[in-house]
């Protein structure tokens, strides 16, 4: 079974930046989907952003475009978030999601993935 576990969150300030790690207990990532998920009190769980581990394709919604990096790690087994230039609405849980037969429609849908970790506070605060 594959099971994933996350490293990072915290408490910054707006501006700061903060890196989070999603490992597979699998040998690999290779030809899967890995992604980053966030939800708030209240809201339901959002996209953040993802990459297919064999094309090193990514996607971002668009509220983190240019401020936020996913890659791969030289293990095959990490996956990276770095987040620069945070901000207080990135703050929630974020949430590490894998899977290996998603299509790119539904790599945005967090019902499509398998494979959840445990969720880690990102506070963002002065």
């Amino acid at each position: 079974q594959v099971q994933l576990v996350k490293t990072g969150g915290g408490l910054v300030r707006p501006g700061e930046s903060l890196r989070l790690s999603c490992t597979t207990s699998e040998r690999t990532f290779r030809n899967f989907v890995v992604g980053w998920f966030r939800q708030s009190p209240g809201k339901e769980r959002e996209f953040v952003t993802a990459i297919k581990w064999n094309s090193r394709h990514t996607y971002y919604t668009d509220s983190v475009k240019g401020r936020f990096t996913i890659s791969r790690d030289n293990s095959e087994k990490t996956v990276n978030l770095l987040m620069n230039s945070l901000k207080p609405e990135d703050t929630g849980v974020y949430y590490c999601a894998a899977d290996q037969h998603l299509i790119q429609s539904s790599i945005a849908t967090a019902a499509a993935y398998d494979y959840w970790g445990q969720g880690t506070q990102v506070t963002v605060s002065s």
